[in-house]
């Protein structure tokens, strides 16, 4: 029994000049396209980019509204928080008093 040979180069060139060839048969052969199936298929297609094309407005328009919705209700907690009244300022006599009052009782701390 003879062992495997391992084709030349020439033999390699050989089998894939022949496989192109076939390739090349096969597409030759190959039926032209009927235009009636053409133009369903293009009228398929152009139905679906216009149902994507809805779709994606709808969501944007929905996005939209999202949006706005968030930003009103964003208004309305900032207006509500708006009237609260301000706290009154301390004058200079109760701040002083006050940290007067701290250090009064850092010092009872420490003895």
């Amino acid at each position: 029994m003879a062992g495997y040979k391992t084709p030349d180069f020439s033999e390699r060139a050989a089998a894939s000049r022949a496989a192109k060839q076939t390739a090349l048969e096969k597409l030759r052969n190959k039926p032209a396209a009927d235009p009636a199936t053409i133009a369903a298929r293009e009228a398929t297609q152009a139905a679906r980019k216009a149902a994507a094309a809805e779709r994606r407005a709808e969501r944007l328009k929905a996005a939209e509204a999202e949006r706005a919705a968030k930003l009103a209700e964003a208004e309305a907690a900032r207006a509500a928080q708006a009237p609260a009244a301000p706290k009154p300022q301390k004058t200079a006599e109760e701040l002083k008093a006050a940290r007067d009052a701290r250090y009064a009782a850092r010092k009872a701390r420490k003895r």
